[in-house]
């Protein structure tokens, strides 16, 4: 699986931050072929490593799947 994984992560492209106004961190994902799609999202600001982890732990995370 962890093999599998791997090889399905060389064709993915993600961007992870804050959404506007929201105390949430955001993943997104999608297939390399949807990277254009990702530019007509609404923007997600920068985080530091140390608010990724303390908004994962707080639980406030949501994943977006981007077609």
């Amino acid at each position: 699986m962890d093999d599998l994984l791997e090889r399905l992560g060389n064709y993915l492209v993600w961007r992870i931050g804050k959404a506007e106004g929201e105390e949430v961190l955001v993943v997104r994902v999608g297939l390399a072929s949807a990277t254009p799609e990702f530019g007509q999202l609404a923007r997600l600001r920068n985080v530091s490593d140390e608010e990724i982890e303390q908004l994962a732990q707080a639980g406030q995370l949501r994943i977006e799947w981007v077609n």
